[in-house]
């Protein structure tokens, strides 16, 4: 069973059709909307900000996402994945905020205060630097990640395609 555990009085609030891996770890001001599955080995610690993961995202194994504090930000700054997203494995998400129907290869890292605009697609292995400005639609590879080029409709249409796929699939391994 996931570790889900409460911190200073916020607890993980985890819609009913959600998927939640059974060794994922939800501490604190986390939300799992209608859909969303959370993999195997994940960690979503909401201690000082909220996290919210939006509806029919993935959170793929092994990835983290963490918030900055008032004391390293001058506020503290939460966590969000719109509906619709894909996060590969082994992502790191740290105080930024994915839009709607935007992708995050594996292993990449996306830092304080960066806003992934929808469509838009941070590449494998990328390291998107604290509040580096993205432009919509566009494809990002490299650390630190620059763009490449804009997104072609078949790339785009993968978006929700990817995230119906991870909540079709996560029915089936992750239970809530």
């Amino acid at each position: 069973m996931a570790l889900i555990k409460a911190f200073k009085g916020k607890k993980p609030v985890i819609h009913p059709t959600a998927s939640i891996a059974e060794n994922a770890v939800l501490i604190g001001n986390v939300t799992i909307e209608k859909g969303a599955s959370i993999w195997y080995g994940c960690v979503l610690r909401g201690e000082v900000a909220p996290i919210v993961i939006g509806a029919y995202s993935n959170i793929q194994d092994n990835s983290v996402i963490h918030v900055a504090s008032q004391a390293l930000m001058g506020q503290a700054q939460g966590t969000v994945v719109g509906a619709y997203c894909t996060v590969g494995h082994m992502a790191i998400l740290h105080a930024c905020t994915l839009e709607d129907e935007s992708f995050v290869g594996m292993q990449s890292c996306v830092m304080d205060g960066v806003i992934v605009p929808s469509y838009t697609m941070i590449g494998a292995g990328s390291l998107v630097s604290g509040h580096q400005t993205l432009e919509a639609g566009g494809l990002y590879l490299g650390r630190p990640a620059k763009y490449k080029r804009p997104l072609h409709e078949e790339e785009r249409a993968f978006m929700k395609v990817s995230a119906l796929h991870y909540a079709e699939l996560g029915k089936g391994h992750c239970h809530n």
